[in-house]
């Protein structure tokens, strides 16, 4: 196994004040966000919008590296050079997401088992020749009055340390992703007895399966309620219980965890974050964020599927970057925040007069 070269890349997409994008959105689901906005969905309109995130001047200050989709990692930019060429030279990481998505459980109505690892091996060297350096395998688990059971987080677990596995003999780094869903009505209380379990689970896992924990990121579900709960959790509340189950369920070995927003708004994700870099406890890892959602939603309702606005659209993504690049190293502040807004009304203004 490649120990010391996997360490160096963990250690490289935590770099103090960076984070992830992800932007591996499948065509399938980013078609749904494209036409919720009446953008027409093809292979060049997609590649014109990861384009303009891959490709947005200065992003290398907040974000250390992005995650692709299948169809983009094969891409080429307008200019012809490749879109994993693109972030290399922005000195930005490109990595991939390789599960083929999560399936129904035989056998366990409600509940989903994630797929892929049939054949992973053999794609992973080849995205490793195509110049991936990271990975990203999601499993999904879902709260309910009886879920999740048992045998759904054991199968999803295993099914994360055979992936984390098969990444590391390739030396790509593994982002673990074990998410907690925020739909439906159960408390922080509930989210956070079901993280923990989820998260012993995958841990038991790769030390089964023999990972180095030293050479993979985790990206966790921040612990809040539901999304139907009626009792809501204060910005301190989520930092704080979220921060005591990870350090009773995360090995100190671990170079970082990178937040997935999980349904979040862009800013209520970005306060969450910092919320939880400012308390004052000790942190083993460093905590920063991986999100997809969170980073990108304003960039796209500002592109519209009109090239004339990737301008503005980059503006907004780098906006979000900064503000949760300064979270991640508990520096985000409600002034940061409307600095941005008043910087994409400004774009916005310059171009319609353009216009």
């Amino acid at each position: 196994m490649h120990l010391q070269s996997l360490a160096t890349g963990a250690a490289a997409l935590v770099e103090d004040g960076k984070g992830i994008l992800a932007a591996d959105e499948t065509a399938g689901t980013l078609t749904k966000r494209f036409e919720q906005l009446k953008i027409t969905s093809t292979p060049e309109t997609r590649r014109d919008y990861r384009e303009l995130l891959f490709t947005a001047p200065g992003a290398s200050k907040f974000i250390s590296g992005a995650i692709m989709y299948d169809e983009t990692i094969h891409q080429l930019a307008t200019s012809g050079k490749k879109l994993v060429d693109a972030l290399c030279d922005q000195g930005i990481i490109p990595g991939i997401k390789v599960d083929t998505g999560a399936k129904p459980l035989a056998g366990f109505q409600e509940e989903t088992i994630t797929e892929g690892l049939d054949g992973l091996r053999e794609r992973l060297q080849r995205y490793r020749e195509i110049g991936a350096r990271f990975a990203k395998w999601r499993a999904v688990i879902r709260i309910g009055d009886h879920l999740p059971s048992e045998h759904c987080i054991n199968a999803n677990a295993h099914a994360l340390g055979r992936y984390a596995a098969l990444c590391q003999e390739q030396d790509i780094v593994p982002i673990v992703e074990p998410e907690v869903l925020m739909d439906g009505a159960h408390t922080i209380e509930r989210c956070n007895t079901v993280t923990g379990r989820m998260l012993q689970a995958v841990f038991n896992e790769l030390y089964q399966q023999g990972v180095s924990l030293e050479g993979m990121l985790l990206k966790p579900n921040m612990v809040v309620p539901g999304n139907n709960c009626p009792r809501k959790a204060s910005v301190t509340e989520v930092a704080e219980t979220t921060l005591e189950c990870l350090l009773r369920h995360v090995p100190a070995a671990v170079p970082g965890i990178v937040f997935l927003s999980g349904g979040q708004s862009d800013v209520v994700a970005t306060a969450h974050l910092d919320a939880i870099n400012k308390l004052a406890r000790s942190k083993p890892w460093k905590i920063s964020f991986s999100y997809g959602r969170a980073l990108q939603d304003m960039a796209l309702a500002t592109w519209l599927g009109n090239n004339q606005n990737c301008n503005a659209a980059q503006q907004a993504y780098l906006n979000r970057a900064k503000c949760n690049a300064a979270a991640s190293v508990g520096k985000y502040t409600e002034a940061l925040e409307k600095e941005g807004s008043r910087g994409i009304a400004g774009t916005h203004r310059s171009e319609r007069e353009d216009d």
